[in-house]
């Protein structure tokens, strides 16, 4: 992983999440992962999926990272469809770019249908938010900068 701060932070919610302390309904996970609701849902649906082990934010990623995110992509893939949405095309998943991110934890959005979001969740969410980076943008930056600018 990209940052030092490997293990979990005791005040972090979502390593309290992710270590079953909270009462959150966890709807997959595995050994690395750990997907749930997002409490102020900006779609129909709006799902997190985080890190197990404390990963600060999509700028501590580093090239080696690629497989994890990709990883996450098709956990919010995956409960997209266990969760009837078909167009898997009218979704939209990435990550807040700090200093943007609610929670300092990675956690990757996926929200479907994207078509469907009132104006405030695309001013979070959308094409156009500047606060938003879409996973395909992270993965093309890693790929070519090795981190996300």
């Amino acid at each position: 992983m990209g940052t030092p701060e490997s293990s979990s932070s005791e005040d972090c919610p979502f390593c309290l999440i992710a270590n079953n302390q909270a009462d959150t309904d966890i709807l997959l996970t595995d050994d690395e992962l750990v997907c749930f609701r997002d409490m102020k849902p900006g779609a129909t649906h709006h799902y997190l999926v985080v890190t197990r082990t404390h990963v600060d934010s999509c700028k501590s990623l580093r090239e080696d990272d690629i497989p994890l995110v990709e990883r996450m992509v098709e956990m919010g893939r995956s409960i997209l469809e266990k969760n009837k949405v078909s167009d898997l095309d009218d979704v939209r998943m990435g990550f807040h770019v700090p200093p943007f991110s609610s929670v300092p934890h990675l956690h990757l959005h996926a929200l479907a249908p994207a078509s469907t979001m009132s104006f405030k969740s695309q001013l979070h969410y959308g094409p156009q938010s500047h606060w938003f980076i879409t996973v395909d943008k992270v993965l093309s930056q890693l790929k070519t900068r090795g981190k996300v600018k």
